[in-house]
């Protein structure tokens, strides 16, 4: 039996859309001692820049964010972000 958080929880084929070029909002488990809020999930908006087996790494406002694939819970592809009106 594999321990909670172990790579053999990633499921495979779960979320195909994975790939470089893609812009994803990925929802994942951070350590709650660590938070500055003891939250225990954060976000990452962006888009792909790699994909491998192990991590995504998504590319956000504040720069590259390697997230590690089996601490990843929810995953979902978005648009590109609006377009900003020069007045």
């Amino acid at each position: 039996m594999s321990e909670p958080g172990s790579a053999a929880r990633t499921r495979p084929g779960w979320a195909p859309f994975l790939t470089p070029g893609t812009r994803v909002v990925l929802r994942y488990r951070i350590d709650r001692a660590a938070s500055p809020h003891g939250e225990g999930l954060t976000d990452a908006l962006g888009t792909i820049s790699a994909a491998d087996p192990t991590h995504v790494h998504v590319m956000t406002k504040r720069g590259e964010s390697a997230v590690p694939r089996e601490l990843v819970i929810a995953a979902k592809q978005v648009p590109p972000p609006p377009q900003r009106k020069d007045t």
